[in-house]
């Protein structure tokens, strides 16, 4: 059917065929939009059916995932009844808005659903779906009812806000119960915000009419969405369905830059409201546009402006989004403004804006042993991204993570660091060729992961470049977010030895994933059906173990919140399993496992008295202690006692941090200044454990060693 290029293979974020983008961008029909607007308003819930494309797309998908998923799933009874039960869970996964009776009736489609994904019939997607909006908007109905009934907060009732393991209503009384708890927390969490009663309600009206209004502005791609993204997760999890739009998002979310006005954009009642602005872009630039505006029309060029009150927010976006160098005009109402405010229209020119949030940054941290100061680099990396589009056309100065880190190192070695800490906290991967060349910049040429294919072909990645970037010594922070290309950058680091591993286990995610478009492979000439990311692949560890389930294993191990079964690979429905292969042939730098016992030893003493750290454990218990609570009291009094009693925890904590700093106390929590530095008790303990590790070094380098010949053939 097609051919998968391998170059463009990668963990996490992938993309196969990157020209496939380029026609991506969602179309916005203006008079569609306004009639669905006008039916809102009428109080007419849109009821959906298949775009004349679905039928087609969703037959390509289910060959795509038969043919050339690692799992090769077999499409029968039983998988119809998983895709089934995700669907449900998908729209309503806290049982709060379809009935046993919606259930019951959908019961037709469970075994049905393996022959309509063979034919192409997505028709009970839609049915399923058209229900659940009905049931959505009675909900809230009955919830702006609710708000004119009286509510007595000296009652002892909880309210269940986790139903997930709990049955479907069998009556609407039963919801309506259920309901009416609902809207009393909200009640109740507002007015312990200091909100008044009348303020109260005004809030809740406007965000219930918001939800009603912002679900019955689905459309067709949506259910598609909804349904092929459960079909996809009943293979494994990290296979996803992505409509046209989701697939822009996503091509932008990896090369950080976009071609639009620079603004962060959100929904505030029936406005777009300008979150921010990304400094130096074409907003910011013109001097006319502030955070907090409201845009109230778009136009583009000299055409004239659209009216987007009431539309949904990424339809605004895409309205805004275009080529660089086009003309966009915004009408917009200042922030602040009054209900006699007059609008002004503010003209900009769209360019590529660079977002500079997810690059890597470096600072310079200070540990002090015996008078003596010691400066650390620490380099935080959000992501694994690289500008896949600009490095195949040959522009010289394409954005990657290696090359920005390589920039960062020789930064860092000026400022005479002793050490340097790769900060991989919360990075949930990205390209696998990153993860590669940043491992080569502190490693001689060598072999770095090895993959296994679908296909059952085993392949070796690595670096195959002579020296090295930084050669001093380094550790890696990790935690159970830390993810796929980040777990490849901290296995090959500990198996080669080249720096030491801390934090928390990670996540456990070993798979690759790739990206093709429907769109490529169609025969019926339709277009807009978007793109597929399925698993084609595992990967593995040098020493040949998966790190799938597993993740890495820090050598010296930080207190968790969370267990395997909690958070990570093993708490994902459908995950591949943990194996092993055979290792590949690699001679690390160092055996710096010899120092452990000294390193955990000084870890431990220094934690026992360090108060951060302490406070550090004291949060973690606590979570776990409350981590099964799945209530909450609507006793007004309760909360109150209870919210208090969080407070003067926090307010004590800062006013010790500020006693010692010489600063005086502050009488509430709301005088705490939320721009300082808040203590990071991980990072800091990770510098000191560094600097134990280069006083054991003693001057030792670790970061070079003779490779064996075989890694001449890397594929790299």
């Amino acid at each position: 059917m097609w051919k998968i290029v391998q170059k463009s293979l990668f963990i996490g974020l992938v993309l196969i065929g990157i020209s496939a983008f380029s026609s991506l961008t969602a179309k916005i029909d203006v008079s569609e939009q306004q009639k669905l607007l006008a039916e809102l308003n009428a109080g007419k819930i849109p009821q959906f059916k298949p775009d004349e494309q679905h039928p087609q797309a969703s037959q390509l998908i289910t060959a795509i995932l038969v043919n050339y998923h690692y799992r090769k799933p077999l499409i029968d009874n039983a998988f119809s009844e998983q895709v089934f039960d995700a669907y449900l869970e998908r729209l309503d996964a806290n049982h709060n808005y379809l009935l046993k009776e919606d259930i019951a009736a959908f019961e037709t489609h469970r075994l049905l659903l393996d022959n309509a994904l063979r034919l192409g019939n997505v028709t009970p997607a839609y049915t399923i779906f058209n229900q659940f909006l009905i049931r959505w908007v009675e909900r809230y109905q009955f919830a702006l009812k609710s708000l004119e009934e009286p509510m007595d907060f000296t009652v002892e009732e909880d309210y269940d806000y986790d139903r997930t393991e709990l049955s479907w209503a069998s009556t609407t009384k039963e919801l309506n119960e259920i309901w009416r708890k609902r809207v009393k927390n909200d009640f109740l969490n507002l007015t312990l915000a200091g909100k008044e009663s009348s303020e109260v309600k005004d809030l809740l009206a406007k965000r219930y009419k918001a939800s009603m209004r912002r679900m019955a502005q689905s459309d067709s791609q949506d259910v598609f969405w909804y349904f092929m993204n459960s079909v996809a997760q009943t293979v494994e999890p990290h296979t996803n369905y992505f409509s046209p739009r989701a697939a822009e998002n996503f091509e932008i979310d990896m090369k950080l830059s976009l071609e639009g006005i620079g603004a962060v954009l959100q929904s505030e009642d029936v406005y777009t409201k300008i979150v921010r602005l990304v400094p130096k872009g074409p907003a910011d630039k013109t001097g006319e546009v502030k955070a907090d505006d409201q845009i109230i029309a778009v136009g583009q060029g000299e055409e004239p402006l659209v009216d987007v009150i009431g539309w949904r927010l990424d339809d605004v976006v895409d309205l805004i989004r275009g080529k660089a160098g086009t003309l966009v005009r915004l009408e917009v109402l200042p922030k602040n403004s009054g209900a006699d405010a007059t609008s002004k229209v503010v003209s900009i020119t769209r360019d590529t804006v660079k977002l500079e949030e997810q690059s890597a940054k470096a600072e310079v941290i200070e540990v002090v042993r015996d008078g003596e100061t010691i400066r650390f680099g620490v380099i935080d990396i959000p992501k694994f991204y690289i500008d896949f589009d600009a490095m195949y056309k040959g522009k010289p100065d394409y954005k990657s993570t290696t090359r920005d880190v390589r920039k960062l190192l020789k930064e860092l070695e000026e400022e005479k660091v002793a050490g340097v800490i790769i900060d991989l906290r919360y990075n949930g991967g990205g390209a696998l060729i990153e993860a590669t060349q940043l491992t080569g910049l502190f490693i001689d040429k060598g072999p770095v992961v090895q993959e296994r294919s679908y296909k059952n072909e085993i392949s070796v990645r690595g670096d195959s470049d002579l020296g090295v970037a930084f050669d001093k010594p380094m550790a890696v922070l990790v935690n159970r977010s830390s993810a796929s290309a980040s777990e490849i950058f901290a296995a090959a680091i500990q198996d080669y030895g080249r720096g030491i591993i801390l934090g928390e286990q990670t996540f456990g995610k070993g798979t690759v994933q790739v990206i093709k478009s429907l769109d490529q492979l169609e025969s019926k000439g339709n277009s807009g059906m978007g793109q597929l990311k399925f698993t084609y692949s595992k990967f593995y560890r040098i020493n040949g173990e998966s790190t799938q389930h597993k993740g890495v294993i820090p050598d010296i191990s930080f207190p968790s919140a969370f267990s395997g079964d909690d958070f990570g690979e093993s708490s994902q429905d459908n995950a591949l399993p943990w194996d092993t292969i055979s290792p590949v042939d690699y001679v690390p730098v160092a055996d710096v496992s010899k120092m452990f016992p000294v390193l955990k030893e000084a870890h431990k003493n220094r934690i026992a008295t360090d108060k951060e750290f302490r406070y550090l454990v004291e949060d973690i218990n606590e979570y776990l202690e409350n981590s099964d609570t799945k209530s909450v009291s609507l006793n007004l009094k309760k909360r109150k006692d209870k919210r208090e009693s969080r407070e003067a925890k926090v307010l004590s904590r800062e006013n010790k941090r500020r006693l010692e700093k010489g600063l005086e106390a502050i009488a509430d929590i709301d005088d705490i200044d939320e721009e300082d530095d808040q203590p990071d008790p991980r990072l800091e303990e990770t510098a000191e454990i560094l600097q134990d590790f280069i006083q054991l070094l003693d001057g030792q380098k670790i970061a070079y060693v003779k490779q064996s010949e075989t890694v001449d053939n890397l594929d790299h």
